[in-house]
């Protein structure tokens, strides 16, 4: 398996974005100074970067002036004394704040990378990354840039210029970014009991939650889908990851034979559901190959089986805590939960690698008085902040969490 890993990693620098290699928030990783070396060659620049442990990675290319900008997932670069070498007009390395360092490059002139790669010693678990860039032409630089007013919208311009703003000082934490996801809708209405469909329960839902979030401090939310349109279970993920969510949240009512379930419940990522319920609702939601948020189209299935276990060796004990949060915020307001409300099953919308997930079932329509409670808008009301006192306890714990890994 350690050969296989060596091999995703390195693809982290071919071109593919890796934000979901490894888990953010796990263990951080530190520069080795002592081991690390920046020169000059005949014609560029030569980094060879050792690390405490591998980390993910992405690099890329910025025209005007030239620069190249490596990002690293959870990456402490310590004190280091960089040297000054004719192929740099300068090097900045700083934290972006959200789990993410950058180092910029200010290339004296155009070039392109003849070596990237990470390598992971076996017996240590230690790590290497080398990028070796060498002089190219400025038609063929330019080729291989990214937009740099998109690369800044997506992730941020700090560093970019040695005159940009660093990014926030203050103490508090950044909003969490929030992905609300109605399920169905369109031509996929969910269940339908007394002429309601899931698809206009949960919309309605999800709109009362999103208010409620929007009252209180340290949260950015978005929906999935705004009106009774079809989105596809991809769609959905990329949805999140167009507004960068940390967190997402699918929200379903579904309709079970009768007697089997009542109340509400949350269901986490497994391959396999942990009751007869779960299986149930598994089989309703479509199954897919989605990995989310990694582009694998140019990979062996050996090598996707690879970095999804990678991925989710952190993300999988996150999701855990977002739904006993989510379970411990509902059980507080009083409002009725399933006999076993944490439950798993193998939900293809809940694939994300690096991001918490987790699917809400407010209850089901199949049970008379659960759906007099989802269709009653004072429920709907109490069971928003039910959720949202849910998603607040997650994020507080969450974020005590991370920083005793970082310590």
């Amino acid at each position: 398996m350690t050969r296989f890993l060596h091999m995703v990693l390195a693809l982290c620098l071919s071109g593919l974005a890796c934000t979901g290699a490894m888990a953010q928030g796990s263990v951080q990783a530190r520069l080795v100074p002592e081991d690390t070396r920046l020169q000059g060659t005949r014609d560029g620049v030569s980094l060879h970067l050792a690390l405490s442990q591998p980390v993910p990675y992405r690099l890329r290319l910025l025209p005007a002036p030239p620069r190249a900008v490596l990002e690293f997932n959870t990456l402490d670069f310590r004190a280091m004394d960089w040297p000054e070498i004719d192929a740099l007009r300068g090097l900045r390395t700083g934290t972006r704040g959200d789990g993410w360092t950058r180092l910029v490059l200010d290339l004296a002139y155009p070039m392109l990378p003849e070596q990237v790669e990470q390598v992971v010693d076996p017996d240590t678990g230690q790590a290497v990354i080398t990028l070796n860039l060498r002089r190219a032409e400025l038609d063929a630089f330019e080729a291989r840039t990214v937009d740099e007013a998109a690369f800044a919208q997506s992730y941020s311009d700090y560093l970019l210029h040695p005159d940009t703003a660093p990014p926030r000082t203050d103490t508090g934490p950044a909003p969490l970014r929030v992905l609300l996801d109605p399920g169905h809708g369109g031509v996929d209405p969910g269940a339908v009991r007394d002429g309601v469909t899931e698809a206009e329960i949960v919309l309605a839902f999800a709109k009362v939650l999103q208010e409620e979030l929007a009252r209180r401090t340290g949260f950015d939310v978005y929906l999935s889908r705004e009106d009774d349109s079809f989105v596809s279970l991809d769609g959905r993920l990329r949805a999140a990851r167009a507004v960068r969510a940390d967190l997402f949240l699918s929200i379903h009512a579904d309709a079970l034979p009768e007697g089997l379930a009542t109340g509400a419940a949350v269901y986490t990522l497994s391959e396999e559901a942990s009751d007869e319920t779960a299986a149930l609702l598994a089989e309703r939601h479509d199954r897919d190959d989605l990995l989310a948020g990694v582009d694998l189209s140019r990979n062996t299935d050996e090598i996707a089986s690879v970095l999804m276990s990678v991925a989710w060796q952190d993300t999988k004990l996150r999701n855990a805590a977002l739904a006993d949060a989510l379970i411990d915020g509902i059980g507080a307001a009083g409002l009725r939960l399933h006999s076993r409300p944490e439950q798993s099953g193998a939900f293809s919308v809940l694939r994300a690698p690096d991001m918490p997930s987790a699917l809400l079932e407010l209850g089901f329509m199949s049970s008379p008085r659960d759906l007099a409670r989802l269709r009653d808008p004072e429920w709907r009301a109490t069971m928003a902040a039910a959720v949202a006192d849910g998603l607040e306890i997650w994020a507080a714990r969450d974020r005590e969490r991370r920083a005793l890994l970082d310590r």
